[in-house]
């Protein structure tokens, strides 16, 4: 935890309140961001006005159900369909059509590899999935009906039944290839998931988040054998290898002239998924000195958001800063910065933040506040700098005792 010797909230007898510092906003932009076997994979593309083009894809293992699976006489099974089920996690942006793609992979995933988001494997040239039904449009929000059965929102993805055919005559064949795991993962590699929605216009599309760990996402074979309707499922789960693929092209954006032009970061400044880290400074605290214990530092950081719009915040932020300026990685604040509705505004209390850059036991860099799901999602925030043209402006407010 950063800062030492806070005093308790309820200690701060005569203290001292100010909220006259000046506030610095920039970006900070990121490149090399791991996303292998987080808690979600993103799929997607949307436009979005102020970002840029954001386009997500994931690539994943799977596994077998069971090992050594007793199909019977393959000649007497008629496959009806085979489905790669996905269930949803959330989605951002609108729930319009997209255009989906499934590939075989031909270059193998590993769980000792370390996967980036610009990461990429090799795969075939052949969709899985059949001409004529690539246009879906994902529906988080209902139930979905499988059989008679209803369960919990999924977008599901026909694929080509040929394929099913061919592990059901490999699994008959007398081959050890569904012997275990290891074998049917060197037998198939994996699927990558993407979609293809060529140019979109601005405020078009959205980005779609699954869970490939839970029990309802996976991948079935759905056949018919002496009139018997039967299944066989092919499994995701946190033993598969995972990571998600993003692109987000932001040329001409407003998050490009920012990069470009620093000082208009004075005027608003951003955060998003996947890349982008609104940076925020306080020259002033070099003000205090040792002998000042701080009770609070309340931060408040004012959106641009209207109600009903499709790009809504996150519930949280989290903060960050450096040890010195010339440290390479963050160190994380401990302290999440919550989504006000009712005042537009993500805010937080970072006294241990302040007393640590008091105590100079960090130096005073700034910090870096990102949307709390960077590496699993596609938020994005646009903050009101200190010179914005709107109401509200960014401030620090301190309490503090002198001892």
């Amino acid at each position: 935890m950063l800062g030492k010797d806070l005093l308790g909230p309820n200690a701060i007898l005569n203290g001292i309140t100010t909220d006259t510092f000046y506030l610095a906003t920039s970006v900070v932009i990121e490149d090399s961001i791991i996303t292998d076997n987080s808690a979600n994979v993103v799929l997607g593309s949307y436009n979005d006005p102020k970002f840029g083009q954001f386009t997500s894809s994931f690539y994943t293992q799977i596994r077998l159900a069971g090992v050594n699976p007793n199909f019977g006489d393959a000649a007497s099974i008629i496959v009806d369909s085979f489905v790669l089920g996905l269930e949803y996690a959330g989605y951002y942006g609108a729930l319009s059509a997209q255009h989906f793609e499934v590939f075989e992979l031909t270059d193998a995933l590993s769980n000792d590899s370390t996967y980036y988001q610009f990461s990429t494997k090799a795969h075939s040239n052949t969709n899985l999935i059949p001409a004529g039904s690539e246009i879906i449009t994902p529906k988080p929000l209902n139930y979905t009906i499988i059989g008679d059965d209803s369960v919990q929102a999924q977008l599901r993805i026909p694929l080509d039944t040929n394929l099913a055919k061919q592990f059901i005559a490999e699994a008959t064949s007398g081959s050890s290839t569904f012997a275990s795991n290891s074998n049917f993962q060197s037998y198939f590699k994996g699927l990558l998931v993407q979609t293809n929605n060529g140019p979109q216009a601005a405020g078009q599309g959205g980005v779609f988040y699954f869970n490939l760990n839970d029990p309802g996402t996976k991948l079935t074979i759905y056949y018919r054998q002496g009139g018997v309707e039967k299944t066989y499922d092919f499994l995701m789960n946190s033993t598969c290898a995972d990571f998600s693929h993003v692109d987000v092209n932001r040329n001409g954006s407003a998050v490009e002239q920012v990069i470009n032009n620093p000082s208009l970061g004075l005027q608003e400044f951003y955060a998003q998924a996947f890349g982008v880290r609104a940076k925020v400074v306080i020259p002033g605290l070099n003000q205090f000195t040792e002998n000042q214990l701080i009770h609070r530092a309340e931060i408040h950081l004012p959106i641009q958001y209207q109600l009903g719009s499709k790009y809504k915040p996150g519930s949280n932020v989290t903060f960050a800063t450096k040890k010195t300026a010339a440290s390479q990685g963050y160190i994380n604040t401990g302290v999440l910065g919550a989504y006000s509705e009712s005042k537009k505004e993500f805010s937080a209390d970072l006294k241990s933040y302040v007393q640590a850059v008091i105590n100079q036991d960090i130096e005073n860099t700034g910090l870096i506040v990102s949307p709390r799901f960077f590496v699993n999602s596609s938020e994005r925030i646009i903050f009101n700098g200190p010179n914005t043209i709107n109401k509200m402006r960014p401030k620090i407010i301190i309490t503090y005792t002198d001892f």
